[in-house]
């Protein structure tokens, strides 16, 4: 099974496109090989936990991180699109304070390698949609930290307009979010 890699503006952070085999039948495709993901990203971490959510059209989760038991995510979607997006919240990396987004979606199969260290989001376009992640440590409430999504000094360009969206759904906790320059950063 081939994984393809594509770099982001984020050290450390992979766009993967996995082989999908398909025919009159439907689909196949390995969506995750410990071996193939070591050789494509570096990283040398082991997935603790999976989750799975199920979100609305125009409901926006993030931007979220753990400042203590840093959390690396593998994330994609199974039913449905979003755009995804990691902020690098690490004071010492190279992309400290640049964003990224990509559009995942069940059509695409494309994956998300959000590396410990970087805050993550996303935004629902599909009426449905099935969000699968394993994270490399354990969900930790006492440590979640939230930036807020529509921070201007990160200017995160969310498509909302393009997909007939005017503002997003948010929880109390996103909606609440501090700005970036507020926020708490990794070393």
């Amino acid at each position: 099974m081939a994984l393809k890699t594509i770099e982001t503006a984020i050290v450390g952070a992979f766009i993967l496109e996995p082989t999908v085999f398909g025919d009159a039948r439907g689909f196949f495709s390995e969506t995750y090989n410990c071996r193939e993901f070591r050789a494509a990203t570096g990283a040398e971490l082991n997935f603790v936990q999976d989750n799975q959510s199920r979100s609305r059209r125009g409901v926006l989760r993030g931007l979220h991180y753990q400042i203590e038991q840093p959390q690396g995510k593998l994330v994609r979607v199974t039913r449905g699109a979003v755009y995804d997006v990691a902020v690098d919240v690490r004071k010492g990396s190279a992309s400290f304070g640049r964003w990224v987004g990509v559009e995942l979606s069940e059509q695409n199969h494309r994956q998300f390698w959000v590396p410990p260290g970087l805050a993550h989001g996303f935004l629902v376009l599909s009426d449905e949609t099935d969000f699968l992640y394993k994270t490399t440590d354990y969900y930790a409430p006492q440590h979640e930290r939230c930036i807020v999504w529509n921070d201007p000094d990160i200017g995160i360009q969310w498509p909302l307009e393009q997909h007939g969206l005017d503002v997003p759904l948010l929880s109390d906790k996103d909606a609440a979010g501090l700005k970036f320059s507020q926020a708490e950063y990794f070393p």
